[in-house]
């Protein structure tokens, strides 16, 4: 054998690429009302207040007038993008075309980024007034008899998410005249609660009625007490009521939160003719917000 062999080896890159672990679709978009818009900013829905009847205690009496109060919600749109330049040099070491894993790894940053534009909208400042000019603040961590959240001690001192806080959720909820026979609640978590809710001996067990079996598909939580769960790991952190870091964990309903598309996520593979090595680009863009529709249908859970 030649000595010279050595000379014709080469090196065989990978004729695969894989994604790394990650969010890739949108867990909260579809459980909440959406809706296309246009401009600088956008009043998705005009809100009329509850009225009462009164007695009619006299005969011909003068006819009084009852105004309703009347709100305005606005939503104001916020555009993000991600471009990733891939150098042609380094295409020629790929067998396998990258760009178009670039462009799916793209649209799943955008899914996780429409994801988070409703978290954070859960607990922010929602804008009212006919133009934007009020807001409406979600409360304090106080949680009163009236209020929105639940106490991070419901169930336990400084507890992680458990069978009385949902419970008290839903009576926040319901306390509200909130119909949920209308239309079913959500409970958004992390992997931590999901794995508090797992030491729960109602959540587990059939021993507390039939109608709790279902409640466990494949070792995960999907339902109980007719709230379905969402897992997600984009919760966000902040100071509890009992001055401590609790995860927020959101309750509610989707007439209660609303997403408005701008323009939903749009890719586009160009090569850059002014960059040296004439690289590709694999850019996505998208445009939306979020709001709180109404507050009372919408409850935040402290879990430590």
């Amino acid at each position: 054998m030649s000595v010279n062999i050595p000379t014709h080896y080469f090196t065989e890159f990978a004729r695969n690429i894989d994604l790394l672990l990650q969010q890739k679709n949108s867990r909260l978009s579809d459980k909440v009302a959406t809706g296309n818009h246009s401009g600088e900013k956008a009043s998705p829905v005009d809100q009329i207040g509850k009225v009462e009847m009164s007695d009619v205690t006299s005969r011909f009496a003068p006819m009084g007038r009852t105004d309703a109060p009347m709100s305005r919600r606005w939503v104001f749109p916020i555009s993000s993008d991600l471009p990733q330049l891939l150098d042609s040099f380094d295409a020629l070491k790929v067998l396998t075309d990258p760009k178009s894993k670039y462009v799916e790894n793209a649209v799943n940053a955008a899914n996780r980024r429409r994801d988070r534009h409703i978290i954070g909208a859960f607990f922010a400042d929602a804008y009212t007034g006919v133009n934007a000019g009020s807001t409406e603040t979600f409360g304090s961590t106080v949680t009163t008899s009236g209020g929105q959240n639940v106490s991070v001690s419901v169930g336990g001192s400084a507890s992680g998410m458990n069978v009385a806080k949902l419970k008290e959720g839903l009576r926040r909820l319901m306390e509200a005249d909130v119909d949920l026979e209308a239309e079913q609640p959500y409970c958004a978590i992390t992997a931590s609660e999901h794995d508090d809710l797992l030491n729960e001996i109602q959540v587990i067990s059939t021993d507390f009625g039939a109608a709790q079996a279902p409640v466990l598909v494949e070792g995960r939580i999907r339902r109980f007490l007719g709230i379905n769960f969402v897992h997600t790991q984009l919760l966000t952190t902040g100071t509890d009521d009992a001055a401590g870091t609790s995860t927020a964990c959101p309750l509610w309903v989707p007439s209660g939160m609303y997403y408005g598309n701008w323009q939903t996520a749009t890719t586009d593979i160009s090569q850059r003719k002014d960059l040296q090595g004439l690289p590709w680009q694999a850019y996505v863009s998208m445009t939306g917000g979020a709001t709180r529709l109404e507050k009372e249908r919408v409850v935040r859970i402290w879990c430590r």
